[in-house]
């Protein structure tokens, strides 16, 4: 039998398994990752109550609110649908489209409106002057509208920033009614590689992503939140899927355009900064979205995700990231990618790389070259840390110390007495980051045992490391109930001989 592993065919005996598919592929399973299986693909149109108004500024859609009215609508919709609508006027409140023939009896009363709102009206209440206005605030008029619901026609659900920069002189070219599709198709998601395979079984292991040059920060931040090559679906819509892992790491806005299906989002202000989402359907653009890339393969993988489901992702470019590896394997990988290299610091055999210039993908590959920090392996030291135990306090350590997006980061050292080391973090989060007591020590406090203040103690927010076991004080010098411990230090002799004013790089292994 013949099955499709990521659009290339492979050719299977009977009984063969997803498993089976993949090897002969040679597709690479994540472990943990979902793969997508479709049989047989069939949909069904159905039309909605909404539209797409192509404006001279760009797209608004609206939604259709009153059924009694959608007759006038329809009607009063062939009359301008080839011709289009310009701005007879404007003003604080409102704003008008015109004007077209319209089929009721306007009415002279004024009635209240509300933001976002679109109504039916009549310029000089005359029947012949139809209006399509567009209510900007909150307040009271008479426009001439039907008898039925204030004439409210519809409201603005999406391009609502287009719709505030609408002006004289702006035109409403294309009214286009938004048909939606029903999928009928078989599909399904699973992580179990011995599911039997039929015939003409489409089968995505992966979705792909190519990033835009247009927004480099926020194309490095995508490649952060899929580091290990894994998308995490933490929330989903009809719309969109998304995930939460860089959730309110700041990230700044840099490229518009509208949410179109397989768009890659970077939310880049309010209470879901950081989030990034991929779009299952298409929506308007937002000033709130920063479009960083899109999906270029794979779809049909992220339409099957669930919350709490893993998703393999290849993205492209490559991520340039060679932080925490040997100075060597650094120089060798930048060969390969055609970049110059310019080093700072240690260039023995055991250097490591601890910093790079630029830090974004993107801006590494529009200038062709790189500067690497390097330092020796002994001064780099590797921790552990703890999520399970305290993952409030992990959120303020690796936002402070820079571990969410990067591999390793630093951290200064503040104070060194009796068996302790402190460290003051570049970044100051005490005042934005929670750091309530949690996973407090109980007993013996081992050597190595790493920990941050809590709002206990007077220092909130200082880590600290215990060079010995200890029965009455934690790792960061305060008592057990001013200190949360977040994890353990693997090479503890690395800070033996640590100095005040220093800057030590911790490197954090994952399991």
């Amino acid at each position: 039998m013949k099955v499709t592993v990521d659009g290339a065919e492979v050719s299977l005996a009977d009984g063969g398994t997803l498993g089976d598919a993949m090897t002969a592929a040679g597709s690479r399973y994540i472990q943990g990752t979902i793969v997508g299986i479709i049989k047989g693909r069939s949909e069904k149109s159905r039309e909605t109550d909404s539209y797409w108004l192509e404006t001279s500024k760009g797209k608004l859609r609206i939604e259709l609110v009153d059924p009694t009215l959608h007759k006038i609508w329809k009607e009063s919709l062939n009359s301008f649908s080839e011709k289009g609508l310009e701005v007879r006027w404007t003003a604080s409140g409102a704003l008008a489209f015109g004007t077209f023939p319209a089929t009721y009896a306007p009415v002279r009363t004024s009635q209240d409106y509300e933001k976002w709102e679109v109504v039916l009206g009549a310029s000089g209440f005359e029947a012949d002057k139809g209006q399509l206005i567009f209510i900007k605030k909150r307040h009271s008029g008479a426009y001439g509208v039907p008898i039925t619901n204030r004439g409210v026609l519809a409201r603005v659900v999406g391009g609502k920033g287009t719709m505030e920069e609408l002006e004289q002189g702006d035109r409403i070219l294309k009214v286009d009614p938004i048909v939606e599709w029903e999928d009928l198709t078989e599909k399904m998601a699973t992580d179990d590689l011995s599911t039997p395979l039929e015939e003409g079984m489409e089968i995505f292991t992966r979705f792909e992503v190519q990033l835009r040059e247009e927004a480099p920060r926020g194309a490095e931040f995508f490649l952060a939140a899929t580091r290990d090559d894994v998308f995490e679906t933490d929330a989903l819509s009809s719309s969109y899927v998304s995930t939460h892992r860089l959730h309110n790491e700041p990230i700044i806005f840099e490229h518009r355009e509208p949410r179109l299906e397989g768009v890659v989002t970077v939310r880049s202000s309010g209470r879901g900064l950081g989030k990034i989402f991929i779009y299952k359907a298409d929506r308007t653009s937002n000033p709130g979205h920063s479009v960083v890339g899109r999906v270029s393969s794979g779809i049909d993988l992220v339409k099957l995700a669930s919350p709490g489901q893993r998703l393999a992702v290849k993205v492209s470019p490559e991520r340039f990231m060679v932080m925490g590896i040997p100075l060597a394997r650094a120089l060798e990988i930048a060969r390969e990618r055609g970049l110059e290299c310019q080093v700072e610091g240690d260039q023995g055999e055991d250097a490591v790389v601890v910093d790079q210039s630029p830090l974004n993908t993107m801006d590494v590959l529009r200038e062709g070259k790189v500067a690497l920090k390097s330092i020796p392996a002994h001064r780099l030291v590797s921790i552990e840390l703890f999520d399970d135990q305290a993952p409030k306090t992990l959120d303020y350590f690796r936002h402070v110390v820079g571990l969410k997006e990067r591999p390793l980061g630093p951290l200064p050292v503040f104070f060194v007495y009796e068996n302790t080391v402190l460290f003051k973090p570049v970044v100051d989060a005490v005042s934005y980051k929670e750091l309530l007591p949690e996973n407090k020590p109980t007993a013996v406090v081992p050597a190595g045992a790493m920990a941050v203040s809590n709002t206990v103690s007077k220092k909130t927010g200082l880590v600290g490391v215990k060079m010995v076991d200890d029965k009455r004080y934690g790792p960061s010098g305060e008592k057990f109930e001013g200190t949360n411990i977040i994890g353990r230090v693997i090479d503890l002799d690395k800070l033996k001989d640590a100095k005040e004013g220093e800057t030590i790089y911790v490197l954090e292994v994952r399991k």
